[in-house]
């Protein structure tokens, strides 16, 4: 089955075709328009920009899809697409475009849980990853688990409490002056700086929870580098990158941990735009060596949004019945 898949949840305009079978996950095209420069001079995403840059993008990416996998529009047999979570503008973009390409050319029309597209990703790089599982989506906007009971069935057992991980990071990196996003940026200083030099709060909130809370780390870094500021004293941002990152890492291994034993699983899946981050997957390897626990996370090309994991995700939705009509509407949460 050939399916054509559209991603526009935030600030990337992503258009896949891919091969999807029984035997067969295999991503013909993945075309990804972003919009990192155009946010990066206001240090984060603004949602009209990002909205009127999906509609100037989403036509053109279409073709490239097409003509980078070599068929046509005709040959496509189901249409993919974010339904939500992401913001409400940018999502309708692709929804309503997909909507009328299905409608026009009377192909099958999924939509896709932008989480479930995620978590998605890893059946593209492990061909053999089934579920159950347990997962972790670690993201801009989310630091979650679920359980992964089949393909489409996704339960959410803890989150965090107010912000995400990938907010701490790109906020602190913000504020040291880090180029647009800073987790990025901050992966590679924190390579070479003290992660013992500065003690900052855990995330981890407690023992009998698998919670997060990034709130006070990010407001205790802030504080931190304000203070630093005020005094006229040198910053080392490789010091302060390591240390805060060594706080995240450590507040993920001890979830990851604990929810391994709470939930039985020998199977966890990393997902998300932060499991791109070289020190939590090293985190996370070393708590399943320990446990004897098996870790999946996707290739780097597919952590971050993009348009092939929401045709894998689609294809298995379309399997299980979830086709929409021309009343499909997006969901920004």
């Amino acid at each position: 089955m050939l399916v054509l898949a559209f991603e526009s949840s935030c600030d990337e305009t992503a258009c896949a075709v891919l091969e999807m079978s029984e035997e067969k996950r295999i991503i013909k095209s993945n075309i990804i328009a972003s919009q990192v420069d155009i946010h990066a001079l206001y240090g984060g995403v603004v949602p009209e920009i990002a909205s009127r840059a999906h509609i100037e993008a989403i036509s053109k990416i279409t073709y490239e899809a097409l003509s980078t996998a070599n068929v046509t529009i005709k040959d496509i047999d189901l249409i993919a697409v974010t339904q939500g979570p992401g913001l409400i503008g940018a999502l309708l973009v692709a929804v309503n475009f997909a909507k009328s390409l299905a409608y026009a050319n009377n192909i099958p029309l999924v939509p896709v849980d932008h989480i479930k597209g995620h978590v998605a990703a890893n059946y593209l790089t492990h061909t053999e990853l089934k579920p159950p599982f347990l997962a972790l989506v670690v993201s801009g906007g989310h630091t979650s688990f679920f359980e992964v009971k089949s393909y489409t069935s996704l339960e959410e057992i803890a989150s965090t409490r107010d912000d995400a991980a990938g907010e701490c990071f790109d906020k602190i990196g913000r504020v040291m002056g880090l180029c647009y996003p800073g987790g990025s940026a901050m992966d590679k200083l924190a390579t070479n700086g003290d992660k013992l030099a500065i003690a900052f709060p855990s995330p981890a909130i407690s023992k009998d929870t698998l919670d997060f809370s990034f709130s006070g780390l990010k407001t205790a870094v802030v504080n931190y580098l304000n203070t630093k500021n005020q005094k006229g004293e040198e910053i080392c941002k490789e010091d302060v990158c390591a240390s805060a990152t060594y706080s995240i890492v450590e507040a993920i291994k001890s979830k990851v941990s604990l929810a391994l034993k709470q939930t039985g699983y020998k199977k966890i899946v990393l997902a998300g735009g932060v499991s791109a981050n070289s020190h939590i997957r090293k985190g996370i390897l070393e708590v399943c060596k320990k446990l004897k626990a098996e870790f999946y996370a996707p290739e780097l090309s597919l952590c971050g949004d993009n348009a092939a994991m929401i045709g894998a995700q689609g294809y298995y939705e379309y399997l299980n019945g979830a086709i929409a009509d021309v009343g499909l509407n997006a969901y920004p949460s």
